[in-house]
């Protein structure tokens, strides 16, 4: 009998095969996610300077009523922190459905620290995306800001 005719699989050679494929996918899933996150942030990004641009004579008349640059341009984080959290509950929101949705077929369901990751994650997105946008509505000049047109 040839030794090349047959093989033996043991248990932990077929889990390990196993583990090896859902790594894989892991890895994958998260370059997904990655991608996701730098997208929704450079979205938020462009909502936040289209946002600073319409609004430059209220950034004139806030700075020109005695506020300072670190109140404009926190105002503007802030709503880009907001923004942010609101795509992220959404989001939260709709895997918590379709977790329930998949209950009768899967054994699914989602982890309490897993919420806070994901809140996380929405709020370091509005922190390092909106942050741009705040610090140039934090720069105007109130005097040109005022006489945009």
């Amino acid at each position: 009998l040839d030794k090349g005719d047959f093989t033996v699989l043991s248990q932990a050679n077929v889990l390990a095969s196993f583990k090896n494929i859902l790594n894989i996918l892991s890895i994958g899933l998260a370059a997904i996610a990655g991608i996701s996150l730098i997208v929704g942030g450079i979205g938020i990004m462009n909502i936040m300077l289209v946002s600073v641009n319409e609004r430059i004579q209220e950034i004139g008349l806030r700075k020109a009523l005695g506020a300072t640059s670190r109140d404009v341009g926190l105002q503007f984080l802030i709503e880009a922190v907001f923004i942010s959290v609101i795509g992220g509950s959404i989001g939260l929101l709709i895997g918590f459905f379709l977790t329930l949705a998949s209950k009768r077929i899967l054994n699914a369901e989602i982890p309490l620290w897993v919420v806070f990751v994901a809140l996380g994650f929405s709020v370091a997105v509005g922190v390092v995306f909106g942050t741009y946008p705040a610090l140039k509505a934090a720069k105007k000049d109130p005097i040109e800001a005022l006489r945009y047109e």
